[in-house]
């Protein structure tokens, strides 16, 4: 069974209704990211930062996989598919794909400021000040901020370098380290590019382009990639 590994980015999820950060319109206009996405801004204002995701959380209650999240998910009944995704929400889990990684955290848990290998899921949409970790620490949102370490980077990498497919779905390839991804996938993997938008490609490889949002562009990309590797 071949090896089927997805980048997915804030575009796959947009279609959801989740507002991305960087479009017009978006969360950055409202936010400043030093004001709500770095370990400095815990420092200084905690509880705002906590409104700031919990309002995300609660949105994300309202939302529902579409079909780009479905279609990749039925993808693993003929291949052996990993999904590496940007994205903080848990749509691709909901939609049924079972091998997530997630680079930048999870929005519906919550981790310790004094033990980060102490993770919580979170129940409902609130997390509160005062909801403390097993050893008596605040709880703070399972994110990976703007100035931290990206600790399953080293895990995406050696997925992307084990793909035979690797497909970037709903992302610009402009945040790193993420975007360095689509450089690991080997020499004789075929590499696929899903966005409606023109992508700067970082890498002098050929890579087929299907130039639509993420929805119709999984729809086609499962059509072509079955009709070159069959069903097993």
């Amino acid at each position: 069974m071949q090896k089927l590994v997805v980048l997915s980015g804030a575009g796959i999820s947009q279609e959801s209704g989740i507002r991305t950060f960087r479009e017009s319109g978006g969360l950055w206009e409202e936010h400043d990211i030093y004001e709500v996405a770095t370990p400095q801004a815990w420092d200084r204002d905690p509880e705002l930062v906590q409104r700031f995701y919990n309002d995300r959380r609660r949105q994300l209650c309202e939302c529902e996989p579409n079909q780009g999240h479905w279609g990749l998910a039925a993808l693993e009944k003929h291949f052996d598919t990993y999904i590496i995704t940007q994205n903080i929400d848990d749509l691709h889990e909901r939609a049924g794909s079972t091998q997530v990684l997630h680079l930048h955290g999870e929005l519906k848990k919550a981790r310790s400021t004094a033990d980060p290998d102490l993770i919580y899921d979170i129940e409902g949409w609130e997390l509160k000040m005062g909801d403390k970790c097993e050893k008596g620490s605040q709880l703070r949102p399972h994110i990976v901020w703007f100035g931290e370490a990206v600790p399953s980077m080293e895990g995406g990498a050696w997925l992307a370098a084990s793909a035979d497919i690797f497909v970037v779905v709903g992302t610009s390839l402009n945040v790193y380290p993420a975007a360095s991804l689509i450089g690991y996938a080997p020499p004789r993997a075929s590499l696929w590019l899903i966005d409606p938008n023109d992508v700067q490609i970082p890498l002098d490889r050929h890579v087929e382009v299907i130039k639509e949002k993420a929805g119709k562009g999984v729809e086609i990309l499962i059509s072509r990639l079955l009709e070159t590797y069959g069903t097993e």
